[in-house]
């Protein structure tokens, strides 16, 4: 497959030009990329205008994905989730709500959104226990029963698959659903960019979501913040033409081709050889995770790519567990009190996985059967998320935060999902779970 943007990059580097145009070190540095690094000059294309070199690689991975349109993004899917959401609200369906219904362990930018396109949400819950704020599994019945219950359907359906625990939800039966009541199905797939490559391909584009993101970044070979926005063959025509307006709502108007040439070489990768070592690296793990089992560890997830222990289960608190496998050389995704997350690419060597598989032996479960003893908080709403988030606000430790209304959402990335909305009133379960994470501070509305 052709490589456009890097052929522009690398016939650009061989012509010697004067670089009198932006950026400042002129193509040399201490890094030794500074040659590569270019702004929109002449055969560049422009991101949000592409026409060029830019627009031909785009459609180079709608082809790879399957995708009616594939458009890149330099900062990563949280951009992606923001033009996902303006998008739909510019092309809302028929008889639909200006509303999305939204599986609760969404990402923070997906909150940030809300509050800049001043988008109405409600919240879908697992009908499930669960005990991390980073899952929230969401069945057929469950959907049916919350759509049911709505006066009007909601624009679009909003889900995150795979999770940060590496649970993937049915998407092909949710997206029947939500399409059955006339809504849309977005799908935050920032941890699934592989899953259209694997020997049964079960993207979201693959099982019928309308709109999905993908974070390039985390499971293929591509710079941070090289990620893509899906527009689906099936998704309502006309969609797609709104897609760099929504992109540039939220972007700098200095994306990275230094990340847009990973992007465009990904396109070489994922033509070549990338599928065959993204099945290879599933399959080890695969094999991993039943050694595991047999070693009576419990593990979490059905992502094929993701290796997430249930530490808590096994007698570890995550953290230490990630302590242990840093003194074996491993270094793990995430880690909090109860889950331990390694994630895989195409490119984990033999040798990766031998240390992780090494530094298990010597670190053997404690007990079994033990649980979370996390309580999920449920906040009751007071303000909308645009008025909590945009409003003035002030910084409390936790403890005195209780029967506050939540600013801002407290967390860091990874794994950025909200333990509370913005808006919704700081309860005694909250500030538990706050604590639990190891939040000491939270933002407040100031009264």
């Amino acid at each position: 497959m052709d490589t456009p943007i890097l052929d522009f990059l690398r016939g650009y580097e061989i012509e010697g030009m004067s670089r009198f145009h932006m950026p400042g070190h002129k193509g040399t540095g201490p890094l030794g990329c500074e040659a590569w690094d270019l702004t929109e000059i002449k055969g560049a294309d422009s991101l949000y205008e592409a026409d060029g070199i830019i627009a031909q690689s785009e459609a180079n991975a709608a082809r790879l994905f399957g995708a009616r349109r594939t458009f890149y993004s330099t900062e990563g899917s949280s951009q992606c989730i923001r033009a996902m959401l303006a998008l739909t609200l510019e092309n809302r369906p028929a008889g639909t709500a200006p509303v999305v219904l939204a599986g609760r362990n969404v990402h923070k930018a997906f909150l940030y959104a809300a509050a800049l396109l001043d988008l109405e949400v409600e919240w879908l819950w697992s009908e499930e226990k669960s005990r991390s704020v980073c899952s929230c599994p969401i069945t057929v019945q469950g959907l049916e029963k919350a759509l049911t219950a709505m006066e009007q359907p909601p624009m679009a359906v909003y889900i995150t698959s795979p999770d940060y625990l590496g649970n993937i939800a049915d998407v092909s039966a949710l997206a029947q659903v939500a399409h059955r009541h006339g809504s849309l199905l977005l799908v935050d797939n920032a941890h699934g960019a592989y899953l259209h490559f694997l020997e049964k391909p079960c993207h979201p584009l693959d099982l019928g979501a309308d709109l999905c993101c993908d974070s390039a970044h985390k499971t293929l070979p591509v710079l941070t913040g090289g990620s893509y926005l899906h527009i689906s063959k099936t998704a309502p025509e006309g969609i797609e033409d709104g897609g760099r307006t929504a992109l540039s709502l939220f972007g700098s108007t200095s994306p990275s081709y230094l990340i847009l040439a990973s992007l465009d070489a990904c396109n070489a990768w994922l033509s070549g050889d990338g599928p065959s070592r993204i099945r290879d690296a599933a399959r080890a793990l695969d094999t991993m995770n039943e050694e595991l089992t047999g070693r009576s560890w419990t593990l979490a997830g059905n992502e094929p790519l993701k290796l997430t222990i249930n530490a808590a289960a096994s007698g570890w608190a995550g953290t230490e567990l990630a302590d242990l496998l840093r003194v074996g050389g491993v270094e793990c995704e995430y880690a909090d009190p109860d889950h331990v997350v390694l994630m895989a690419s195409g490119n984990t060597t033999e040798e990766d996985f031998q240390k992780v598989a090494d530094a298990l032996a010597i670190a053997k479960p404690k007990s079994t059967g033990a649980c979370s003893a996390l309580t999920i908080p449920r906040g009751e709403r007071v303000l909308s998320i645009r008025q909590a988030i945009l409003g003035p606000k002030e910084t409390l430790n936790v403890e005195d935060a209780l029967g506050r209304v939540l600013a801002a959402p407290s967390v860091s990335c990874p794994p950025a999902v909200p333990i509370l909305v913005c808006g919704e009133r700081i309860t005694a379960e909250a500030v538990a779970a706050f604590r639990y994470y190891g939040h000491k501070t939270c933002l407040v509305v100031k009264e």
